[in-house]
C-alpha cells in the first residue's frame, strides 16, 4: 500500500493495523516452539498437546459468537478489543512460568479468550469507521499488518535462540513485550462516531433507523449462504501445520521450512492491501472466487510437490490466495450485515468457520495416516471447489461510487 493510499484510511483502522502487527508478532514468536516446549521441557504427551490446542481454539470460536452479540447489544467495541489484547499478552509469560502441561492448558485458554473477545468487535469497528469505497482496502491493510507480524515473529524467535542463547522459557517472557505494546495501542482507539453505522460513501448521511431498540432483523439470505459456503470450505481447510509437515516429509530442512513459512506470510502481507482495494472496485465476489481458484490449484500442487522450488512457488501463490479471501471475506460480511449486527455477523462467521476448521484438521490427520499425505490436500482442494459453486449463486456486491477522500477524521 502506498503512503497516499494509507492516508485515506481512518486513524482507527491505521492504529488497529499496528495493534495486530505487535499482537501477531508476540504470538508467532511462540508458534513453532510451543509444542516443542510442551513435549521436551514439560514432558506433555501428544494427546495432551492436542487437548490443549483443540480446547483453546474451541474457546476462541465460541467467544467470537458471544462477544459479537454482546458488543452489538451494548454498542461498544473498545472495551472488548483492549481487554482481548491485554489477556492474550498476559497469557504469554504464564506459559513460560508453567511447570506442568495443565498450567499451559489454562494459559492457552486465557490467550484464546482474549482472541475470542476482540475479533468480532474489532472487525465491526473497522467497517463502521471506513467509507464504503475504502472497506476492502481497510481490511486489507489490517490483514497485511497482522500477517507482517506473523512473518517477523518466527525470525525474531530464531534469532534470539541462535544468537543470544536464551532458554526456551525466557522466550515466552520476551513475547509479552510486543503483546503489551499491542494492548496499549488498543487503548488509544476510539469508538465509531455512531456505532452500528454502515460504511458510508463520502458525503452520505447515515441511516440510524436500524439502531432503534426492538427485535433484530434476521441476517440477509445471501449473507447466510456465504457463511454456509465458507463453512463448507472450512470443513476441508486444515491447519497450515500440514503444509509445513508435507515440506518436511519431502526432505526440506527446518531452516528451509521456516523460510518458506515466512515467505508465505510476506507475500500474504504485501498482497492483502492491493487485493482488498481491488475488491472495492471489482466487487468482493470476483476476488473471493479468484482466491479460491488459486487455493484449489495450490492444494492440488501440494499433493504432489517434492522439490524446494515447487514448494517455494506454491507457498507464494498460497499467500496470494489468502490475501484474496481473508480480509475480502470480512469486508463482504461487513457490507451486507445489518448496521446493528455488524459484530454479530462477524462473530457467527468466526464461530462457524472456527468449529469447522477443528473438524478439518482432524480429518486431515486421518487422511494423512490412513490413506496418504496427498489425500489431505486433495480433500482441501475439493472443499474450495464446492465453495466456489456456492459463491457463484450469490448476487454481485453492491456497486460503490468512488469519491475523493474527505478531510474529516482521515489520515
Amino acid at each position: 500500500m502506498t503512503l497516499s493510499n494509507r492516508k485515506n484510511l481512518h486513524p482507527t483502522v491505521w492504529r488497529l493495523g499496528w495493534v495486530s502487527f505487535f499482537a501477531d508478532l508476540s504470538s508467532e514468536m511462540l508458534y513453532a516452539i510451543t509444542p516443542i516446549y510442551l513435549s521436551t521441557v514439560l514432558g506433555a504427551s501428544m494427546s495432551s498437546i492436542g487437548l490443549i490446542e483443540g480446547f483453546a481454539e474451541a474457546v476462541a470460536s465460541l467467544l467470537k459468537l458471544t462477544s459479537g452479540k454482546w458488543s452489538d447489544r451494548l454498542q461498544k467495541r473498545k472495551v472488548f478489543i483492549a481487554t482481548g489484547y491485554l489477556l492474550s499478552a498476559l497469557s504469554k509469560p504464564l506459559i513460560g512460568l508453567s511447570h506442568t502441561w495443565l498450567h499451559v492448558f489454562f494459559a492457552r485458554a486465557t490467550d484464546r479468550v482474549g482472541k475470542g473477545l476482540r475479533s468480532a468487535p474489532r472487525d465491526a469497528l473497522i467497517s463502521e469507521v471506513s467509507r464504503a469505497e475504502d472497506l476492502g482496502r481497510a481490511f486489507g491493510w489490517h490483514r497485511a499488518m497482522d500477517t507482517m507480524g506473523a512473518a517477523i515473529g518466527p525470525l525474531l524467535s530464531l534469532a534470539l535462540l541462535t544468537f543470544t542463547k536464551v532458554e526456551m522459557r525466557t522466550l515466552f517472557l520476551y513475547a509479552v513485550i510486543p503483546g503489551l505494546i499491542a494492548a496499549f495501542i488498543a487503548l488509544s482507539i476510539h469508538e465509531a462516531p455512531s456505532l452500528s453505522q454502515p460504511a458510508l460513501a463520502a458525503g452520505a448521511s447515515p441511516d440510524l433507523s436500524s439502531l432503534k431498540k426492538g427485535p433484530r432483523s434476521p441476517l440477509p439470505e445471501d449473507l447466510k449462504r456465504y457463511i454456509l459456503g465458507w463453512s463448507v470450505f472450512a470443513l476441508t481447510n486444515s491447519s497450515d501445520v500440514f503444509l509445513l509437515l508435507k515440506a518436511r516429509d519431502s526432505g526440506i530442512p527446518l531452516s528451509g521450512i521456516i523460510t518458506l513459512y515466512c515467505f508465505y506470510n510476506l507475500v500474504f502481507a504485501v498482497s492483502s492491501p492491493a487485493l482488498g482495494g481491488r475488491s472495492d472496485r471489482l466487487g468482493r465476489k470476483k476476488i473471493l472466487i479468484f482466491g479460491l481458484t488459486l487455493f484449489t490449484a495450490v492444494y492440488s500442487g501440494f499433493a504432489f510437490a517434492h522439490s524446494w522450488l515447487q514448494y517455494f512457488f506454491l507457498f507464494g501463490i498460497y499467500g496470494i490466495s489468502m490475501a484474496a479471501t481473508d480480509g475480502v471475506g470480512k469486508a463482504f460480511i461487513s457490507e451486507r450485515a445489518p448496521p446493528s449486527q455488524k459484530a454479530t455477523a462477524q462473530g457467527i462467521f468466526g464461530f462457524s468457520t472456527g468449529i469447522s476448521t477443528l473438524f478439518a484438521s482432524l480429518m486431515a490427520g486421518m487422511l494423512w495416516d490412513r490413506i496418504s499425505p496427498s489425500a489431505t490436500f486433495l480433500y482441501g482442494a475439493a472443499g474450495a471447489v464446492i465453495c466456489i459453486g456456492i459463491l457463484l449463486t450469490l448476487p454481485t456486491s453492491p456497486k460503490v461510487k468512488l469519491r475523493g477522500p474527505t478531510s474529516s477524521g482521515r489520515q
